[in-house]
């Protein structure tokens, strides 16, 4: 992992996200010592839709309105 001070980070912020976005973490330090670290996202899963619907089918298992109806739930929502 690579290493930058907060100065160099500053000034060349935006060459430092083009090397994020490609893999690469980085490391920003102030007087010599880390503070952050600049590193990619972590991308959610891509699931087909026959796998999407299974899981909204297995979540309607577990969650529950406690009694409240569509029509208040919406209504809630407007508020």
């Amino acid at each position: 992992m690579k290493s930058v001070g907060d100065e160099e980070a500053k000034t060349h912020l935006s060459q430092l996200l083009d090397r994020v976005e490609k893999g690469e973490s980085i490391t920003i330090l102030r007087h010599g010592k880390p503070v952050a670290t600049l590193r990619p996202v972590e991308k959610p899963p891509i699931r087909t839709p026959a796998e999407a619907v299974a899981a909204m089918k297995e979540f309607r298992k577990t969650a529950r309105l406690d009694g409240l109806t569509i029509r208040e739930l919406i209504e809630e929502g407007r508020e």
